[in-house]
């Protein structure tokens, strides 16, 4: 371990008070709110020279880096999908910092490259961020997202010829976008312009959704709906597959459950009819048949069900059940050769089952193992559609599936130069605080000794209804190379078993998650498979504030933390970008009783000075316009004022990166090479 002393930057103090329900709190670092304050790029300068000065130190970040490099150099192939009678697909050849995308007219032509990302900027940071084909495969919408921001311009490229059009639309976030079946324009949603001084940071209210016509200006877009009496309520709107209606869902923050209205197309500016106006349940649209409409949805069955509404009879007497729930979570549903492909999860691994239009079941998809199967992509008549699968051992490998044969063939086998022979997968189940059991992934070399002295890094999430499932990473493989465990549990607050787990980790239920991965953590020594000397924690974005919440509640228990773009200030995470839209899981500091849980467990509120913490690498960007870089910023300056120890805790701030979608190959390398060498030094691993 290296053993300079550490001289942090000093961090100026205020006196700012805020008062919650009677309770005075300081927020002494207050100012580190505004990124472009002259004050704070100073301090991320002086941050970012003392961090990158001891990692660019560490004794093995460069093998590492070298290593990742290598193994990330192999070709990946994205999940074909076929639109206007031509095939679609992503493909990075390695390194690349974006995957490009190609089209072919056939599975055996030669692919041609539609869209290359890589050639829009120098340092790989504008990122395709969203893609639509229109019905007759003439044009395609794209989005761009540049340096990690949320906020999207989408263009209109022509596919035939690969040239854009005059078309540009900007101020799109949370959007994607869906072609009207004659081919001449898209809907989309949209805000109103933000300021340009505060458009990361600001508030985002009041989605409005929008028509585009192609070759038209954005100024003449159709504003198709908007409700200026609820600035919470979002827009989707996507065409279905017959082209007569438009669906929108109505999506308020990140609270799963949804509204649905929907248009009639083929009657010009027909009213917009508000099928379910209350906000009960998640629906999901899966198709229709005429008026009848099949929706995914979790009302009154937490684990999900399939049910028919007939528009013509929407009242909920007449709603009919065509796939009841089960002891599985039913994921979501595809519809390809006149039957439903339905994607179960159990026990956080993949089962794929096929079903009769009436709900007859009709054969289980034969999957290679305990994994992650995704894709099932195509229209009702389609016969032929792909699958990806994935494990913690098997890079993403795709499969051609046979609808009407049941049969499984291999497209696309990537090479990776490892033997996935060498190691092991195995599922436990261990008990919480409370008594609930939980199931938990744990991936290393075969041959591993029990011996409490192996290095453990434990990641979890545990929020939104998010499922943590088997998936390969070269980051990870790399880990148990160095002689590694990885742990993932699943946490309550996922979605692994429906929407009553996901709800036993929320508002006032929070704490379970924290009990939960700290129990995971204690089971993990007690089974000798690692010791609070050898074990490390990661998590990002809600997984940070797990992270943070989990180091300040118990530091003692870890070695070392990586929280990277975390929710550390959950007094005002509300008051930035779209942060008021997680009140649906973490409940508002408005709100008396949700304070008291929040000031709880809040982890820039609940450091205490003169405290031992574990060595600490906080990572974040400078571009998050999601989860606001001032979590980071104001939590990294409190716990380097209140830890007392030797041992390092350091704030890395990426520049020109956001939350982490479409961040450049390159930057992830580097990224992960730093996390890996600073575990490895401050859990004194050695070669």
């Amino acid at each position: 371990m290296l053993q300079q002393p550490l001289s942090y930057p000093q961090t100026h103090q205020s006196d700012q008070v805020d008062v919650y329900h009677g309770i005075e709190v300081l927020d002494p670092y207050r100012w580190l709110e505004d990124p472009s304050a002259e004050a704070v790029q100073q301090w991320i300068a002086a941050q970012n020279q003392v961090t990158f000065g001891y990692l660019a130190d560490l004794p093995q970040r460069d093998r590492i880096q070298q290593r990742l490099s290598e193994l990330w150099n192999y070709e990946r192939y994205g999940i074909p999908f076929k639109r206007g009678g031509r095939y679609f697909y992503y493909k990075n050849d390695g390194l690349q910092n974006q995957s490009v995308l190609y089209t072919l007219a056939t599975l055996d032509a030669e692919p041609q490259v539609l869209l290359d990302p890589n050639t829009l900027s120098e340092d790989g940071t504008v990122a395709l961020q969203s893609i639509a084909i229109s019905e007759n495969g003439a044009y395609l919408a794209y989005g761009l997202s540049t340096a990690g921001s949320d906020w999207v311009e989408w263009y209109v490229r022509e596919i035939a010829t690969g040239q854009d059009l005059s078309d540009r639309l900007q101020w799109v976030k949370f959007s994607g976008a869906s072609w009207t079946h004659d081919h001449q324009g898209f809907f989309y949603s949209r805000y109103d312009e933000p300021d340009s001084a505060t458009k990361l940071e600001a508030v985002n209210y009041y989605q409005k959704l929008y028509y585009h016509r192609l070759g038209t200006s954005q100024a003449e877009d159709e504003l198709i709906y908007q409700r200026l009496d609820q600035k919470e309520w979002g827009f989707s709107g996507g065409v279905t597959d017959d082209g007569r209606y438009l669906i929108i869902s109505v999506w308020r923050g990140t609270d799963p459950r949804n509204l649905v209205f929907y248009q009639d197309l083929q009657t010009p500016h027909s009213e917009i009819v508000e099928l379910i106006s209350e906000f009960e349940a998640e629906y999901s649209f899966i198709d229709n048949e005429g008026s009848r409409f099949w929706f995914r949805t979790d009302l009154d069955a937490p684990k999900g069900k399939l049910i028919a509404i007939d528009i013509t009879q929407p009242q909920k007497s007449h709603w009919q059940t065509v796939i009841p729930e089960t002891e599985e979570t039913l994921q979501s549903i595809g519809l390809l050769n006149h039957q439903f492909v339905v994607d179960y999860l159990k026990d956080a691994y993949t089962a794929i089952k096929i079903f009769e239009l009436d709900g007859t079941f009709v054969r289980t998809v034969a999957l290679p193992g305990i994994g992650s199967a995704g894709g099932f992509d195509g229209k009702r008549e389609d016969t032929e559609t792909f699958y990806s699968y994935t494990s913690f051992t098997t890079p993403s490998t795709l499969y051609r599936y046979d609808m009407r044969t049941g049969e499984s063939t291999l497209f696309r086998q990537p090479q990776v130069d490892f033997d996935p022979a060498a190691y092991q997968t195995e599922q436990v189940f261990y008990t919480s605080r409370d008594g609930t059991q939980l199931p938990m992934f744990i991936v290393h070399k075969k041959g591993l000794a029990l011996n409490g002295q192996n290095p453990t890094l434990l990641y979890g999430y545990g929020g939104f209804s998010i499922s943590l499932t088997p998936s390969f990473s070269v980051s990870n493989l790399v880990w148990m190379e160095l002689g590694g465990i990885y742990a993932v549990p699943n946490l309550r607050g996922g979605g692994e078993y429906g929407e009553d787990w996901h709800l036993a980790g929320t508002k006032l239920n929070k704490q379970n998650v924290f009990d939960d991965f700290i129990a995971a953590a204690e089971w993990l020594i007690e089974q000798q498979y690692t010791s609070a000397a050898k074990l490390a924690m990661m998590g990002g974005s809600n997984g940070g504030l797990l992270v943070g919440a989990c180091m300040t509640q118990r530091p003692e228990l870890f070695a070392a933390a990586l929280p990277a773009v975390g929710v550390m200030d959950m007094l005002r995470f509300n008051q930035f970008t779209i942060g008021w839209a997680w009140e649906s899981d973490y409940g508002s500091p408005q709100n008396e009783a949700e304070f008291e849980a929040l000031y709880a467990y809040s982890p820039l509120h609940n450091l205490k000075p003169g405290t031992d913490y574990p060595a600490t690498l906080i990572t974040t960007a400078d571009h998050d316009d999601r989860v606001v870089p001032a979590h980071s910023f104001k939590f990294a300056a409190a716990l380097q004022a209140a830890h007392q120890g030797s041992r390092p805790v350091l704030i890395r701030i990426e520049t020109k990166a956001g939350h982490g979608a479409g961040k450049p190959t390159s930057k992830i390398i580097e990224e992960v090479a730093d996390k890996w060498a600073f575990l490895l030094d401050n859990l004194a691993v050695t070669d």
